[in-house]
Order: structure tokens, then sequence, then C-alpha cells
């Protein structure tokens, strides 16, 4: 069940909840046997650009880590995962002298 609210639009939830469905369908692909469970569209997102033209080594297509929703617009993430709790427990710290 998906809460409305009064800041998006309903085609703006119809997005998410179509996005949401995309998801459970990659679930179900891992869950047959389709995919890995270590190399799939889920556990690699986001899929970002250097990856896309370098070698492809993954089960999946090209056009499901780019496209997952079937959508023909893309944000490009600059990187894939940050681990924050790694970042929080080891902090660099620069001084800049400029």
């Amino acid at each position: 069940m998906v809460e409305p609210t009064e800041s998006e639009s309903k085609v703006e939830l119809d997005r998410f909840i179509d996005a949401m469905l995309a998801i459970r369908a990659e679930i179900d692909q891992v869950k047959a046997g389709v995919w890995p469970l270590e190399d799939n569209p889920l556990v690699n997102a986001p899929h970002i650009q250097n990856e896309l033209v370098a070698e492809w080594a993954h089960p999946y297509s090209r056009e499901v880590a780019v496209f997952p929703a079937g959508v023909a617009d893309k944000y490009w993430p600059t990187v894939k995962r940050l681990d924050d709790v790694y970042g929080d427990r080891n902090p660099v710290l620069l001084l800049r002298t400029d």
C-alpha cells in the first residue's frame, strides 16, 4: 500500500509503483535462478556510465541495467554505492592551505 501525499502527483505515484513492480520482477528472476544471487541488477545497481561502456561480464543485458523500469530517460549517477558505515567509522580529514 502506498499512502498518497499532497506533494506528489498521481503520475509520480504511478511511476513509483511501476518501479516497485519492476524491482519485484527482478527479485522473481533471481528466485527463479535466471540471475545468480551475487550478480544481478539489484545487487549491482546503480550502473554507472563507465561500467556500461566497459567489458560486460554480467548475466543480464546492458538494457536491463540502463533502463530497469523500461523508461527512456535516465539519471546517470557518478558513483556506485557509498559505504556510509565505513565512511562514518573511518573519516578522512583534509586541511586546505590555500
